[in-house]
């Protein structure tokens, strides 16, 4: 115990926690036959960092973290005994050229470094130091299962994809609500438009009223819904998360689906099935051909294909946000493009009721905003359009 307590000693000077600490932990962990480090990790709640700091500086050595990412060679863990290697606590965790790295949790032990001269062929070593729990933790995951389908690093790299798909599925529902935002600053430019179309009409049909003045409070109100109208749309077209290029929608969804060739697999894919066009709709009918071919495992398997099928779920929900995206943009269009047509058609025919006269200017203005919102509808609609029609059909069914 007096050995623990030395290599542990530079908490001390870091100035952790006290020498009077550092023994007290040292006398728990021998009454207790318990680590040190475990005492100091979980009682006295000492940073993992702070303990591999420690003891990377008494053995002059860099230190490593348990990791069940860790992309291990399985050459190294062929023959290795899990049981000798935590009375031993050392694991292979890199193989560079003819180096090997090596954690241990005492890098120094001869028994050490003859076992790993005995196990793992090399013309090189490399030790770094790690905690005793580090070392178990790649011992129980890397040799739970056979070396050539790593189990426990499979459903971590599966759910760090899950959460990448998460958190695109969270932007494009961000992009979903400047669509939505649009189309209220719509209704707004919408009615202050009705507002200037109804008063220009009523004060052709009654030239001298009561409600003259009533009639141009009612114009004033509606220049001012079309400026506040314009104004709040001119922001979210220059706001961060205004909505990307649908090209870059697709692209993004489509890197978001990397993990399938790497995690899944995909059956031969059955005969009479036409190609789609888009890259969308190709992927998406992708899914219902993926598989996973797991290898047999004593207590992971159903885990991990449940893992598997929670992806695809995820990858089907992220392809289906995808296109509720793609059609958020549409439907936005096509609301400014029926709203630029009615009032085209609004100004054309008072144009035609009422003919020219000083008020025609209102509705020529009424024509030229009724143009410009249909080409400002145009520009969302028909990027997707060839995407509305080739939707696949197991998305249309739910």
């Amino acid at each position: 115990m007096a050995y623990e307590t030395e290599r542990l000693h530079s908490l001390v000077d870091l100035g952790v926690l006290s020498a009077e600490e550092l023994c007290a932990a040292a006398v728990a962990a021998q009454n207790r036959d318990m680590g040190l480090e475990r005492i100091l990790r979980h009682e006295h709640h000492i940073p993992r960092r702070k303990l591999l700091e420690a003891l990377s500086e008494y053995y002059h050595c860099p230190w490593v973290e348990y990791d069940e990412r860790r992309p291990i060679p399985p050459e190294l863990l062929a023959g290795l005994d899990a049981g000798r290697l935590c009375l031993s606590q050392w694991f292979p965790i890199i193989r560079s050229g003819e180096t090997v790295v090596i954690a241990a949790n005492n890098p120094r032990d001869p028994v050490v470094v003859s076992e790993v001269k005995t196990f793992i062929p090399a013309g090189r070593y490399e030790f770094w130091v790690a905690l005793e729990e580090d070392i178990l933790g790649f011992i129980q995951d890397f040799l739970n299962g056979p070396a050539e389908h790593l189990i426990g690093n499979e459903r971590t790299g599966l759910a760090l994809w899950r959460n990448t798909m998460a958190r695109w599925r969270t932007r494009l529902a961000c992009y979903r609500t400047d669509f939505a935002r649009a189309r209220t600053n719509l209704g707004l430019l919408r009615g202050g438009l009705g507002l200037i179309a109804i008063t220009g009409t009523l004060m052709r049909l009654q030239r001298v009223s009561p409600f003259s003045s009533l009639y141009w409070v009612l114009m004033a109100v509606g220049i001012c819904l079309v400026i506040a109208g314009l104004y709040s749309y001119g922001r979210i077209k220059k706001s961060i998360l205004r909505p990307p290029r649908h090209h870059t929608l697709v692209e993004v969804t489509a890197a978001t689906l990397y993990f399938l060739e790497n995690y899944q697999f995909v059956e031969e894919k059955p005969r009479h099935v036409a190609s789609k066009g888009t890259m969308l709709a190709r992927l998406v009918d992708s899914l219902p051909n993926q598989c996973v071919f797991i290898a047999t495992s004593l207590d992971n398997k159903v885990r991990s294909s449940l893992a598997h099928e929670r992806n695809l779920l995820s990858a089907q929900r992220t392809l289906a946000a995808c296109y509720r995206t793609i059609y958020a943009r549409a439907r936005t269009g096509l609301s400014f493009i029926r709203t630029g047509v009615a009032f085209v058609s609004i100004g054309l025919g008072l144009i035609e009721y009422f003919g020219l006269n000083i008020l025609t200017v209102l509705d020529f203005f009424l024509i030229v905003a009724g143009i410009l919102i249909i080409g400002d509808g145009g520009l969302w609609y028909l990027p997707v359009r060839k995407e509305q029609a080739e939707i696949p059909k197991y998305i249309m069914s739910g």
